[in-house]
């Protein structure tokens, strides 16, 4: 289940001394081809960290040959030094690998606001290189070696009929993808045009990465990378292509989910009857961004009328007579006003499910977050030191 699992690609994960703690933080892909295709989605934040300005350029080529990704330090705000250093990064890469620098995807993930050591970079890029293998050992390296505040790493498999999938992902906080999440590759030896390749991975990552919201914020350095080496050479239709990555990704998102900062629920809202699917998911993110609705998921609390004032405040349209929620299968609230005995909707266990009919129209989504326990706030309150 691991990054190299389709044919045509290595990986490698090593300690290159970029985090104090001395644990991996470099990370390093390379696609042996035969085809180098790849597509790329990008955080819509307006604070772009230099990887991602440096990343985008070389996905507007449609190929990637290799993608290094760094824990430890997320290279954002670091003004035109900090871009300079992804630059050398990727030419470094380059050098190391025999290719040029515009094929090399460049992430990073850490504290914002911090210089790379550049040495320690170089040499783990170095360190990686001599490590690339397509063995098991070495994709979940390569998925150990991008966590911060990850617990475990994360990653998935997906075997067709002749070619395959593989992936992994991070993200644990500062999660609430916007084209993208915190920091994802995804590889398949599948033979398909770059335009479709592209086509898939948006309508993946749009029903998958971005339906998670764990606290709201948007990264500066949210990534998702999708790297083609066709070297299964099975011609794969684009609808079966897509099918398959969006379930790959669903369940690398589910693994977010499950690993998010201080996460003691799990809590899947839904909007249904909206005038939109657009104005149904703004009132589901309402939800999952509400902090008192997010307190009351931690305490096992069935309170609706926090949920009630959540889509309140949403940008949807709607006649709150009519407003139906559901906890865990009880209609606690209907039309309006109290339905069953909230006592009756049991929050005791990791999952909640919240869904709120707002009987307005057709439109509908889904958005899954977690709660917000004391181990978030701990673990986010001392982040930096």
């Amino acid at each position: 289940m691991t990054i190299n699992a389709p044919k045509g690609f290595r990986a490698a994960g090593v300690a290159a001394g970029i985090k104090e703690s001395g644990n991996k933080d470099l990370t390093l892909v390379v696609n042996d081809g035969p085809l180098d295709l790849a597509a790329g989605v990008f955080t819509r934040n307006k604070v772009k960290a230099a990887p991602v300005l440096w990343s985008q350029q070389v996905l507007a080529t449609g190929r990637v040959k290799a993608v290094v990704l760094n824990s430890g330090g997320a290279n954002a705000c670091t003004g035109p030094e900090g871009f300079q250093d992804t630059h050398a990064t990727a030419e470094h890469v380059a050098a190391t690998l025999g290719i040029g620098a515009i094929d090399v995807a460049v992430c990073s993930t850490g504290l914002i606001g911090a210089r790379l050591p550049m040495d320690n970079l170089k040499a783990g890029v170095t360190a990686a290189a001599a490590r690339l293998a397509s063995s098991e050992e070495a994709g979940v390296d390569a998925a150990t070696a991008v966590m911060t505040t990850d617990t475990v790493p994360k990653h998935a498999r997906s075997v067709q009929d002749g070619w395959a999938l593989g992936g992994f992902a991070k993200g644990a906080g500062m999660c609430a993808p916007n084209m993208a999440t915190m920091l994802s590759v995804v590889t398949t030896d599948a033979v398909l045009d770059q335009s479709d390749l592209d086509a898939a991975l948006r309508d993946a990552v749009n029903v998958t990465f971005n339906a998670l919201d764990v606290d709201g914020g948007t990264s500066t350095n949210d990534t998702v990378l999708l790297l083609c080496s066709g070297a299964s050479g099975k011609a794969v239709p684009v609808a079966a292509f897509t099918a398959a990555l969006t379930g790959l990704c669903r369940d690398l998102v589910a693994q977010l989910q499950a690993d998010a900062e201080g996460v003691t629920k799990h809590v899947t809202v839904t909007v249904a009857g909206a005038a939109t699917d657009a104005e149904a998911e703004a009132a589901a993110r309402v939800i999952a961004r509400d902090n008192l609705c997010k307190t009351a998921f931690f305490g096992s609390d069935p309170n609706w009328g926090r949920i009630a004032m959540a889509v309140g405040n949403a940008p949807t349209d709607f006649d709150p007579a009519k407003l139906d929620i559901t906890i865990n299968g009880v209609a606690v609230c209907v039309a309006g006003g109290a339905g069953e005995d909230r006592s009756k909707a049991d929050l005791s266990g990791r999952d909640i499910t919240v869904e709120v009919d707002l009987h307005a129209g057709d439109g509908k989504a889904t958005v899954l977050t977690t709660d917000l326990s004391h181990g978030y706030v701990e673990e986010n309150s001392a982040y930096s030191s």
